[in-house]
């Protein structure tokens, strides 16, 4: 899930996810994310990692890597680490680590940013460009190393990344005879999506089907956002280039705008609900029964855990090409600590930490996350779906199913599946130091069009092109 969106946790218990034990043994094994580094420079530690709120709880995975680090060289005071989770939603978040660090502040050594985030902290000369880094780490998943660029210049290390998926309710959709669900994950269309929707319901009590065929983030936050970057990935229409350049045209956008009102027509779209919904509200109405499909983050997975059985959902690559989110480590131009803080970057988003996220429910950005194994102890997977059975603790307010239980191996595997093949075929947001600006002017036009009766395409799109052009100029 992207950092811009709001902060979300998974319920309460998670923070038992990847225990030291569990990190030392399954997920980060002693040497192999290399050498264990020495002190860089002559300051003091602890290294200062800034963050916003882990979604995997208090006490959550990101914390279990620190100790796990911090266990490892608890003989060497100068690499000690800590970890410090910033309040507030992502908007919050990066006025404070901005503040932060025009000031020159020393405070922080590492910050984790969102992903659309980079090219602003690059090019105010706010986060360090890493020596050595721009040579091609096969392990990594192309566009999401790509993220961590800019100007031809590495500033960043992929922590965990976000990619939209399609859910489903498999109980939903088989008691209308569709079998759609069926279908090999990776080759839904927008088209069979709305086949689907068609004839939901069909053969069931009124009472019984769903009110529409699915929902999704519309609220004016960054949900909106993204949902508008996957109609034009699915139109092929590009807003920037990769160094920032505005290429959209009016007639570019109109189609972008077109494709993207198809996506959340009336008549299959949970409207009004959806115009105020975020990530957890739509989980919400998909648990309830309110809608068959829903578009949500890898996240999901395991939330629907306290709500659903598991063999009542699942999920698919959303249609088309999704909107990558999620965060990168960076080191902050400030620090004293910069070596020491390269070498705790290399271990939190080396191969066997990449792994501790996705068990954790994180979406992971290397590759060999995906296709690794159990390897003897209890995974971080196990531990967080241990939490959510039922006369387990949980801040998760839902009601629970006397029948949920942990995913079995098949249904888990199909899952990272669907994560991986969505991750390989994501796209990026606008890559530009104004992101924030340009955020803004398309959610406001946007909203305009989902809320107008009798919508103008071209004239919106006219607004819209000279908008863009003005939040892209920095103006």
């Amino acid at each position: 899930m992207s950092g811009a969106t709001r902060a979300r946790r998974l319920p309460h218990g998670v923070a038992l996810g990847c225990l030291l034990l569990t990190l030392s043994a399954a997920c980060t094994g002693k040497g192999a994310d290399g050498p264990s580094p020495t002190a860089g420079g002559p300051a003091p530690g602890p290294i200062i990692v800034a963050s916003g709120l882990d979604v995997t709880g208090s006490g959550g995975v990101r914390q279990q890597l620190i100790a796990e680090w911090n266990r490892r060289h608890e003989d060497e005071p100068g690499l000690r680490a800590q970890i410090v989770e910033l309040p507030g939603g992502a908007d919050q978040q990066r006025s404070q680590l901005l503040g932060a660090l025009q000031s020159g502040s020393a405070a922080y050594d590492i910050v984790n940013l969102d992903v659309t985030w980079i090219p602003e902290f690059a090019e105010a000369g706010l986060i360090q460009a890493l020596p050595g880094s721009d040579v091609e780490d096969p392990d990594v998943i192309p566009e999401v190393l790509s993220t961590t660029r800019w100007k031809g210049r590495t500033y960043a290390l992929p922590f965990n990344t976000d990619v939209g998926l399609l859910y489903y309710r498999k109980d939903l959709i088989e008691q209308s005879g569709i079998n759609e669900n069926r279908r090999p994950a990776g080759e839904w269309s927008w088209q069979n999506l709305y086949d689907s929707i068609a004839t939901l319901g069909g053969g069931v009590p009124e009472a019984d089907a769903p009110e529409k065929g699915w929902t999704t983030q519309l609220a004016p936050y960054e949900g909106l956002t993204v949902n508008v970057m996957d109609a034009f990935a699915a139109a092929d229409v590009e807003i920037a280039s990769a160094d920032g350049e505005y290429t959209a045209t009016p007639d570019t956008l109109k189609d972008g705008l077109q494709e993207f009102l198809t996506h959340v027509d009336d008549n299959r779209t949970l409207r009004p609900r959806a115009l105020t919904s975020d990530e957890d509200a739509t989980l919400d109405d998909f648990a309830e029964g309110r809608v068959a499909y829903m578009r949500n983050w890898p996240y999901a997975f395991g939330a629907l855990q306290s709500r659903l059985a598991p063999e009542r959902y699942a999920a698919v690559p959303l249609p088309g090409r999704s909107v990558l989110g999620g965060q990168n480590l960076a080191v902050s131009a400030a620090s004293p600590r910069s070596d020491a803080a390269r070498k705790l970057l290399a271990f939190l988003t080396g191969p066997r930490s990449e792994r501790c996220l996705l068990d954790a429910g994180f979406a992971a950005t290397r590759l060999s996350s995906y296709t690794s194994g159990k390897t003897g102890s209890p995974t971080c997977w196990e531990a967080v779906t241990e939490a959510l059975r039922p006369g387990t603790a949980s801040t998760d307010p839902g009601p629970r199913e006397g029948s949920a239980r942990t995913p079995s191996a098949r249904e888990r595997s199909e899952y990272i599946e669907s994560v991986r093949l969505a991750l390989e075929e994501a796209v990026q947001r606008p890559r530009t130091p104004y992101y924030g600006a340009f955020t803004r002017a398309l959610q406001s036009a946007v909203y305009g069009l989902l809320t107008d009766e009798s919508p103008d395409l071209d004239d919106a799109a006219e607004r819209l092109d000279e908008a863009l052009r003005e939040a892209f100029a920095g103006r």
